[in-house]
Protein backbone atom coordinates (compact mmCIF):
# COMPACT_ATOMS: atom_id res chain seq x y z
CA UNK A 1 0.00 0.00 0.00
CA UNK A 2 3.16 2.36 0.69
CA UNK A 3 4.63 1.96 -2.39
CA UNK A 4 1.62 2.77 -4.30
CA UNK A 5 0.47 5.99 -2.23
CA UNK A 6 4.21 7.35 -3.05
CA UNK A 7 3.41 7.08 -6.87
CA UNK A 8 0.22 8.17 -6.67
CA UNK A 9 1.31 11.38 -4.83
CA UNK A 10 4.18 11.61 -6.67
CA UNK A 11 1.86 11.87 -10.23
CA UNK A 12 -0.41 14.20 -8.58
CA UNK A 13 2.17 16.60 -7.76
CA UNK A 14 4.00 16.54 -11.11
CA UNK A 15 0.51 16.80 -12.92
CA UNK A 16 -0.58 19.32 -10.83
CA UNK A 17 2.63 21.07 -11.40
CA UNK A 18 3.43 20.87 -14.88
CA UNK A 19 -0.45 22.63 -15.23
CA UNK A 20 0.08 25.08 -12.74
CA UNK A 21 3.11 25.90 -14.08
CA UNK A 22 1.45 26.37 -17.87
CA UNK A 23 -1.44 28.20 -16.45
CA UNK A 24 0.73 30.63 -14.72
CA UNK A 25 2.76 31.20 -17.39
CA UNK A 26 -0.46 32.19 -19.47
CA UNK A 27 -1.50 34.59 -16.59
CA UNK A 28 1.82 36.07 -16.31
CA UNK A 29 2.17 36.99 -20.18
CA UNK A 30 -1.18 38.50 -20.45
CA UNK A 31 -0.41 40.70 -17.45
CA UNK A 32 2.92 41.92 -18.47
CA UNK A 33 1.12 42.06 -22.07
CA UNK A 34 -0.51 45.31 -20.31
CA UNK A 35 2.04 47.23 -19.38
CA UNK A 36 3.26 47.23 -23.41
CA UNK A 37 -0.46 48.75 -24.20
CA UNK A 38 0.33 52.50 -23.72
CA UNK A 39 3.54 52.26 -26.01
CA UNK A 40 3.10 53.18 -30.16
CA UNK A 41 2.02 50.79 -32.28
CA UNK A 42 5.73 50.00 -33.33
CA UNK A 43 7.13 50.07 -30.32
CA UNK A 44 3.91 47.79 -28.90
CA UNK A 45 5.14 44.89 -31.21
CA UNK A 46 9.03 45.37 -29.39
CA UNK A 47 8.04 45.38 -26.38
CA UNK A 48 5.85 42.32 -26.36
CA UNK A 49 8.69 40.61 -28.08
CA UNK A 50 11.20 41.78 -25.19
CA UNK A 51 8.25 41.30 -22.27
CA UNK A 52 7.53 37.39 -23.17
CA UNK A 53 10.45 35.26 -22.55
CA UNK A 54 10.70 36.99 -19.12
CA UNK A 55 6.68 36.52 -18.24
CA UNK A 56 6.83 33.10 -18.93
CA UNK A 57 9.94 32.45 -17.28
CA UNK A 58 8.55 33.82 -13.64
CA UNK A 59 4.94 32.76 -13.95
CA UNK A 60 5.79 29.26 -15.28
CA UNK A 61 8.35 29.07 -12.51
CA UNK A 62 5.80 30.14 -9.63
CA UNK A 63 3.07 27.91 -11.20
CA UNK A 64 5.36 24.95 -11.19
CA UNK A 65 6.72 25.25 -7.43
CA UNK A 66 3.04 25.98 -6.13
CA UNK A 67 1.65 23.39 -8.26
CA UNK A 68 4.12 20.84 -7.03
CA UNK A 69 3.78 21.50 -3.84
CA UNK A 70 -0.37 21.86 -3.69
CA UNK A 71 -0.48 18.38 -5.67
CA UNK A 72 2.10 16.50 -3.24
CA UNK A 73 -0.39 17.84 -0.10
CA UNK A 74 -3.96 17.19 -1.98
CA UNK A 75 -2.14 13.77 -3.25
CA UNK A 76 -1.31 13.09 0.49
CA UNK A 77 -5.24 13.57 1.65
CA UNK A 78 -6.46 11.58 -0.68
CA UNK A 79 -4.04 8.26 0.05
CA UNK A 80 -4.27 8.94 3.74
CA UNK A 81 -5.23 5.35 5.33
CA UNK A 82 -8.57 5.96 7.09
CA UNK A 83 -8.74 5.78 10.94
CA UNK A 84 -10.52 3.10 12.99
Amino acid sequence: MTNNRVLVCTFLALLSGFLSGYIGGQISVKLHYQKCQSQAWGFKHVCNAWVTPGAIWQGSTTGLWTGTILGAFVGGLVTRPRRG
